[in-house]
């Protein structure tokens, strides 16, 4: 009877001040703001706009995100945002602050660049580990949408290990998917976690993604700052090859004791390439990289890092119904 009295509403002269589970969800709700506005306030001069100026007028072009990672000026920015820009560039702060600045290097490969400001005692943006990170957990992105500079958009971590196809059609890895909407003009920006440390590198570049962020993990972007700071270029073991994924029959793939269903067809070798003189030939099947499997030529990229430079690798192949090994030592 208590519970029908109350189906047409309280009892005259009852307060209702909300179930346990509401309430909850109201201090949820309060200490969710509060940690959004704590990550803006940590790091938001640190975020700028980053414009290619026009030396003929002196007129800005082009319009992206990018932030500082090191207090003497060194900022991180997508390398499809300064790829009209030159070697120059102007990066405005969200306090108005107008700063030139050059590009340090570019890697298409993975959608990053380098840029180096020239000022010092900047605001930086501190660098979290990615490889840390968990579905669910509260993502915030900033950036400049459309011009609409020192945006913010918040989420949470829809998913990680996802791949991304770059403009140069180089597989990115270990791409975070996650749920702070981004529009032309976020590309650039810092993905933050809940302590202000920069997680991701956010990108923009599949026009349909609008209210699905997609960013390059912060594992990646430290990589690609020390290769770029230190030699200019990201470097990378290149074969000298062209390849495709080709299926391999499965009695021969089980007769053999082959890992994977497919490998990478060699189409064509440089006479002067690596995979030349380590003795690649024409219709070889690259099936391995040392243990690791290479079922497509994703793969085959991925297990060619530079972290094998001076180490000796062992190319396993297919040929004339054989596996055989040939051995390189990638050297720069």
């Amino acid at each position: 009877m208590e519970a029908l009295r109350w189906l047409n509403g309280p009892p005259s002269g009852e307060r209702v001040d909300g179930t346990p589970s509401q309430k909850r969800d109201a201090e949820l709700l309060d200490a969710y703001s509060q940690a959004v506005v704590g990550v803006v306030d940590s790091v938001e001069l640190a975020v700028v706009a980053v414009e290619g100026a026009d030396h003929r007028g002196g007129e800005p072009h082009g319009l992206g995100s990018g932030f500082f990672v090191t207090p003497d000026g060194y900022l991180l920015t997508n390398d499809h945002v300064v790829e009209h820009t030159g070697k120059s560039a102007i990066v405005t702060s969200s306090d108005g602050r107008r700063i030139e600045a050059r590009v340090i290097g570019t890697d298409p490969a993975t959608d990053l660049a380098v840029l180096r400001a020239n000022a010092s005692g900047l605001p930086f943006v501190e660098i979290g580990d990615s490889q840390a990170l968990r579905p669910g957990q509260l993502a915030v992105a900033i950036g400049n949408p459309l011009g609409f500079q020192s945006t913010v958009s918040a989420g949470v971590i829809s998913a990680i290990g996802r791949g991304l196809r770059a403009r140069n059609g180089r597989l990115i890895d270990n791409v975070i998917q996650h749920t702070a909407p981004l529009n032309p003009g976020n590309s650039g920006g810092p993905l933050l976690d809940s302590a202000a440390r920069m997680v991701g590198v956010n990108t923009a570049i599949i026009a349909v993604a609008q209210g699905i962020g997609f960013a390059v993990p912060s594992e990646t972007a430290v990589w690609v700052l020390s290769e770029l700071l230190a030699h200019g270029r990201v470097r990378r073991v290149t074969l000298g090859i062209s390849g495709s994924t080709e299926p391999l029959p499965k009695p021969v793939a089980r007769r053999l004791g082959l890992k994977t269903p497919s490998g990478v067809r060699v189409r064509d070798v440089a006479s002067d390439g690596l995979g030349a003189r380590a003795g690649l030939r024409k219709h070889d099947v690259i099936v391995a990289v040392g243990e690791q499997p290479t079922p497509h030529v994703d793969a085959l990229h991925r297990h060619l890092g530079s972290n094998n430079v001076g180490t000796t690798l062992e190319i396993k192949l297919l040929r004339d119904g054989r596996v055989v090994t040939q051995t390189i030592e990638p050297q720069w």
